[in-house]
């Protein structure tokens, strides 16, 4: 197969993580290595998941602020340009809070938008370079146009043109690996993020709710609760067709409006297979 990596893309309670386990299942069953990289996947190549970016004075400070931590935050403190990054999640459950604190407000996805969007770009440069010499096929659930739309239009309130030039930069750094991207789409857009809401915690559906209305757009268009939020995710449904529409990868758009599990690997099975015949 030539296409290297598959991008899973769709706005919450779509199916995008079904999707993704049914592609790595199917290309399993076809006798193809390939990876699965899920939402909040610690050890994900390309994306930066509870990941800080501190400059060297930051990270300074903070080697001095949790001296009995130190030897622990050297080693997974990582140098990058002219600070380092520190994945503090894997830091185990022993950090106190105070450490979660200080260096959340530093985490990649909490920096202003050029700095977030120069980090995350070299990072899937990074990937790109590496995944080119090997034979695995990598399937991404969600990272390569969610993330930059959130952060950049639903945290930051940012003009259409700036989030679909940072697109562009993803793609760009990964045409390289033949990426195949699969957009799941539905025609009910209020019945599947309810949907969600009733099969997430309630933790979650208040944390999005918050973070959709709460900052950038939601913000600026004086949104709120979940009327506010389905308001948001239909802007950012409109946001995601016109980047999708932009872009020149393969591509396609798989329609799990019916949620059948069946007839949706079907679906995504027989595109895979049309996908392999067309880049043998």
């Amino acid at each position: 197969m030539d296409t290297k990596l598959i991008l899973i893309e769709g706005l919450p309670g779509s199916g995008k993580s079904t999707t993704a386990a049914l592609a790595y299942e199917v290309l399993r069953q076809q006798g193809i290595d390939a990876e699965v990289y899920f939402e909040g996947d610690l050890s994900h190549p390309a994306d930066f998941e509870s990941v800080a970016y501190l400059t060297n004075e930051e990270w300074q400070h903070l080697l001095e602020e949790f001296y009995t931590f130190r030897e622990l935050i050297l080693e997974k403190s990582i140098l990058e340009d002219d600070g380092f990054l520190l994945p503090y999640k894997k830091l185990g459950s022993n950090m106190p809070d105070s450490f979660y604190d200080r260096v959340f407000k530093h985490d990649i996805y909490e920096l202003p938008l050029d700095q977030n969007m120069k980090l995350i770009t070299q990072k899937w440069a990074s990937f790109a370079r590496h995944a080119e010499s090997s034979n695995k096929v990598h399937i991404f659930e969600c990272c390569f146009i969610q993330n930059p739309v959130t952060v950049g239009m639903i945290k930051y309130g940012a003009p259409k043109s700036k989030i679909q030039d940072y697109v562009l930069a993803l793609e760009s750094s990964v045409k390289k690996l033949n990426p195949l991207l699969i957009y799941i789409n539905q025609d009910d857009l209020d019945y599947s993020f309810n949907r969600a809401i009733k099969e997430r915690p309630k933790s979650w559906s208040e944390g999005f709710m918050h973070y959709y209305t709460q900052q950038g757009y939601g913000l600026k268009n004086n949104l709120s609760g979940e009327e506010g939020t389905i308001k948001v995710l239909k802007a950012r449904r409109q946001a995601e067709e016109e980047i999708l529409n932009s872009l020149s990868i393969q591509k396609a758009v798989l329609n799990n409006s019916g949620y059948d599990k069946s007839s949706h690997r079907a679906a995504l099975e027989k595109l895979l297979i049309n996908c392999q015949e067309r880049n043998p």
